[in-house]
C-alpha cells in the first residue's frame, strides 16, 4: 500500500503537534520544518479540523493543536479519513471496473483481506506510539 502525499502531510503534521502540546503551532512553522507546501498543508489542517483531530484558533495569536491526547488518536482512523479510497485494483470500484473477470475472480477478495489487515494493524497504533521526541519550535 502506498499512502498519498495528503496522508503523509497529515501524519507529519500530527507528529509535529504531538511534540508541541504546550502551545499552538502554525501552518507556516510546520511547512518550514518539513519542507511542505503551505497551500497543501492548509488543506490538510482544514480536513483535520473537520474530523475533530485538531483544534484551530483564529486570530493574531492563533494556531493549531491536537484536540485529543496523542494516545487517543488512532492512526487507522487518521489514514481512513485522509485517503480517498483503498482500491488496490480496478475491480474495487464497480462503477469504473473494466476487468473481464469481474464477478468470477478471487483476487479482489484476497486483496480486500490484505487491505483489512493493513487497516487493522494501523488501528492498533496511536499517535503517541509514533510521535518523535519534541523538536524545538521554529518561532
Amino acid at each position: 500500500m502506498r499512502l498519498t502525499a495528503f496522508t503523509d502531510y497529515t501524519l507529519r503534521t500530527l507528529i509535529y503537534l504531538a511534540g508541541q502540546q504546550d502551545r499552538l503551532a502554525t501552518i507556516a512553522e510546520i511547512a518550514e520544518r518539513h519542507g511542505m507546501s503551505r497551500h497543501h498543508l492548509t488543506k490538510v489542517v482544514y480536513q483535520l479540523g473537520l474530523t475533530g483531530v485538531i483544534r484551530t484558533v483564529r486570530g493574531r495569536h492563533g494556531g493549531i493543536a491536537l484536540a485529543r491526547a496523542p494516545s487517543a488518536i488512532r492512526i487507522g482512523e487518521v489514514v481512513r479519513a485522509s485517503e480517498p479510497d483503498f482500491h488496490m485494483a480496478d475491480c474495487f470500484d464497480a462503477r469504473q471496473s473494466t476487468c473481464v473477470h469481474a464477478g468470477r475472480c478471487c483476487v479482489q477478495g484476497m486483496l480486500g483481506q490484505a487491505v483489512l489487515a493493513y487497516l487493522t494493524a494501523l488501528d492498533a497504533v496511536t499517535l503517541a506510539d509514533i510521535a518523535c521526541p519534541a523538536a524545538p519550535a521554529l518561532i
